[in-house]
């Protein structure tokens, strides 16, 4: 444990000689304590180290350095034009970190949208202070909702990336073709309704407090003042985990649903209540999600069940981005497969000679989808164009092959 006389603000002892391992090991034991009392629903244990771990100097130094040294954001001020904080600045930082629920006001930046230049994203940005008190009660809650998830869920948590749902996805089509919902939430980060978001975060006063500034913060944009009624910035460090709070739970309710669906196979036996669960497939990355099922009417019917779900949240499904399709066959004149995380997914036919051990008359196969391809080429031309120092070029085109 890190003593206050080791580490003064004054002091001898430099930023990077902190023993940062020592640190984060001490805190993913709280963590892991954390998870496991959530995974027990000990409530009162999971707010007892949560208060113990915001309150620890160790984690308010690591909260601090991954504001300000390891995230890509580092060099983004906020409305008080800081940035790019000296060591001694970031131990000032850490020391006066208090979830005392206050925030200073965000300031709001319009980005296009990728492969749509006319549309635009409002990207929120908090102020270096706020981002590190965001990233210290991140490392509170995350462990807390990490037991809590659903097997399913992807986007914005840790140890997961997009190849596992596509993992997930491939594991379910490969045994048989299946009807697809491809489905997109409108506005996701923009329309969550707060009421209904503290409702079901659940946490402790001084927490639920914070959290609410937070979603309630002034937002400014040019010369232009924004009171937010609904939804939670985009650009905030705790805003991915907020979302997926608030959309945690379909998973679940479309399992339970249709367990009590009576279902038959082709030779007249009646399906388990577990086999029923497992031939209906949910992912969700973030605000994209697909359903899969070998029968349409269930995906149509998931669909409406989605909707009521998200409306509880004051969200709703985008017509426009949304569709039913099938992963073999072509359903309303469509191409069979369906596109997700940047990759083409179908089921093939195949001929006689290249079928499977069981005889099946398709091989499934996932590939990046060609505009992606196309995008990422022409991002390496760009840059062989307008570079020609070999280091240059290599520093340009790692993020991009990187992705």
């Amino acid at each position: 444990m890190i003593k206050f006389s080791e580490i003064k603000i004054k002091s001898k002892v430099e930023w990077n000689s902190i023993n940062w391992k020592k640190i984060q090991l001490r805190i993913w034991r709280i963590q892991k304590k954390i998870y496991y009392a959530s995974r027990q629903n000990n409530k009162l244990e999971v707010i007892k180290l949560q208060k113990i771990l915001i309150n620890l100097l160790e984690a308010k130094l690591l909260a601090t350095r991954k504001v300000t040294q390891d995230n890509r954001g580092k060099k983004t001020a906020g409305v008080d034009g800081v940035r790019l904080l000296a060591p001694t600045k970031r131990f000032q930082l850490a020391y006066s970190l208090k979830i005392d629920g206050r925030c200073d006001p965000i300031k709001r930046r319009l980005i296009p949208k990728p492969g749509n230049p006319t549309e635009f994203r409002p990207l929120g940005i908090p102020t270096i202070r706020d981002r590190a008190k965001q990233a210290l009660v991140l490392l509170a809650l995350e462990p807390e909702w990490e037991a809590n998830f659903e097997k399913n869920s992807y986007g914005f948590r840790p140890g997961r990336r997009p190849h596992d749902a596509i993992e997930a996805i491939h594991s379910s089509i490969n045994k048989s073709p299946k009807y697809v919902l491809d489905g997109d939430i409108r506005k996701c980060f923009d329309q969550i309704n707060h009421d209904a978001l503290l409702n079901k975060l659940d946490t402790f006063p001084v927490m639920c407090r914070q959290v609410r500034a937070w979603l309630k913060a002034k937002i400014i944009m040019q010369d232009e003042t924004i009171f937010p009624q609904e939804g939670t910035p985009q650009g905030g460090v705790l805003s991915p985990l907020l979302a997926n709070i608030a959309l945690n739970g379909i998973e679940d309710l479309l399992s339970n649903w249709i367990a009590e669906i009576p279902a038959f196979s082709p030779g007249g036996h009646r399906i388990s209540k577990p086999n029923r669960r497992k031939r209906l497939l949910y992912v969700r990355y973030a605000d994209d999600f697909v359903v899969l099922h070998p029968d349409k009417e269930i995906v149509e019917s998931a669909k409406t069940i989605i909707e009521g779900f998200l409306k509880t949240m004051s969200l709703e499904i985008h017509e426009g981005k949304t569709r039913i399709t099938h992963t073999y066959l072509s359903v309303d004149n469509q191409r069979p497969g369906f596109k997700f995380l940047g990759f083409w997914i179908r089921n093939y036919p195949v001929g006689k000679t290249k079928r499977g051990k069981r005889g099946e008359a398709y091989k499934t196969f996932i590939r990046p989808h060609p505009k992606n391809i196309s995008d990422v080429l022409r991002k390496v031309k760009k840059v062989l164009r307008q570079n020609r120092n070999v280091i240059t070029v290599v520093e340009r085109l790692n993020p991009i092959i990187r992705g």
